[in-house]
């Protein structure tokens, strides 16, 4: 028998009580509009999105639970301090003496979610409104139940956020490395491939517009009742992810993906056919001077650049002029291959989801998932 079963066999032998958010605290949502943050404020300030913002004044300073009313919707944060609030955020403050405010944040992070979803209003915005919230029931157990829950979830998050750490940390040193290798402007004779440039291209790398050594094409709208979740080519209109399947393809594999609307820039290499909507631009090589993974290195590296490329008046998009002549550096093709191979080794471990620290912490996630949704479930109390 576990701690927690003990305590609960001595401390709570009839089930575990429930009540509802409104009589464990105090809730109320912020006022401020989200345009009011500053980037340099003295105070948090906690907006429906996921990063915390900062501002100059603040309304509260206590220990709250903030949660999120529309956009990503019961999203929860615990903060302990000064702050203030945008005014579809829910802040949860003043709690009941027999409630550990932790324990309940990993509770609402349980649970709330599910709630919310088949209670949430949907009108131009989905959002939910401050009754649904206070109605929200979790159980509550005694406090030393809480507090050994707390202890155990806590390990468990400590070590995932040591993870992203870490992985943070190798993203950056990746990123540096990539830099380093693919710039060839100024001196050379510290580029990591200086050997080889020396000896394959002495005079220095030239540059080329990107039209001239690849063939651009944008892809082609396919309507959602006419796409199959069983079907076997993935539709992409840019981003990480597919948008759905369809019965055909229009792009071959091995081609470079370039987003010109949504996440305008954003650069991605498919491996497979698939469909391309009309939201991207698909680049493949015209010569066998130009190996496809270095092009795709390379337009990764300078979606900044493409980003800022982009037309602003009415809806923003990234037009096919700019990417026709982005310019492309292409050095000799056995220094664009040994390039590719240090960087597909480096990007699979900051990358890839099935290998090294992405799937590690993956895998904590789940574990933690699993252990909170455990750790969670009560015997509900007897009725009298």
């Amino acid at each position: 028998m576990s701690k927690i079963d003990e305590l609960l066999a001595e401390l709570c032998p009839k089930g575990v009580p429930r009540s509802s958010i409104g009589e464990l605290c105090k809730v109320e949502t912020g006022k401020r509009d989200a345009n009011e943050g500053s980037d340099d404020g003295q105070y948090h300030f906690f907006t429906t999105a996921k990063k915390t913002g900062r501002i100059d004044t603040y309304r509260w300073d206590c220990d709250a639970l903030l949660i999120a009313g529309n956009a990503n919707i019961g999203n929860v944060k615990q903060y302990n301090g000064k702050f203030d609030a945008y005014q579809r955020t829910y802040v949860l403050s003043g709690f009941r003496p027999d409630v550990d405010v932790r324990y309940l944040y990993f509770a609402l992070s349980d649970t709330l979610n599910f709630y919310l979803d088949a209670n949430k209003n949907v009108a131009a915005m989905t959002y939910i409104v401050l009754k649904t919230l206070v109605d929200f029931e979790v159980p509550v157990p005694s406090l030393e139940v809480q507090r050994e829950i707390v202890s155990i979830l806590d390990k468990f998050t400590q070590l995932e956020a040591e993870l992203e750490a870490e992985l943070e940390a190798r993203r950056s040193q990746y990123e540096h490395t990539r830099d380093q290798l693919l710039d060839f402007s100024g001196d050379l004779s510290s580029h990591p491939m200086r050997e080889l440039i020396a000896e394959l291209c002495p005079e220095g790398v030239r540059a080329h517009e990107l039209g001239k050594v690849a063939s651009i094409k944008i892809g082609e709208f396919v309507k959602k009742t006419k796409q199959d979740p069983n079907a076997e080519f993935a539709v992409y209109n840019g981003g990480t992810t597919e948008t759905g399947f369809y019965e055909a393809f229009n792009s071959m594999e091995d081609s470079v993906v370039i987003s010109a609307r949504g996440s305008i820039g954003f650069v991605n290499y498919l491996p497979k056919k698939f469909w391309a909507g009309n939201s991207c631009y698909v680049i493949r090589p015209e010569s066998d001077d130009v190996d496809v993974k270095y092009l795709y290195f390379t337009l990764k590296s300078s979606e900044r650049q493409l980003f800022a490329l982009r037309a602003v008046g009415g809806i923003p998009a990234l037009n096919l002029g700019p990417v026709r002549t982005f310019p492309i550096l292409l050095p000799p093709l056995e220094i664009q291959r040994e390039i590719v191979s240090i960087l597909e080794k480096l990007d699979a471990l900051v990358n890839d989801l099935t290998f090294g620290l992405p799937a590690e912490i993956t895998a904590r996630r789940k574990q933690y998932e699993y252990f909170r949704n455990q750790l969670l479930t009560f015997k509900e109390l007897e009725a009298a």
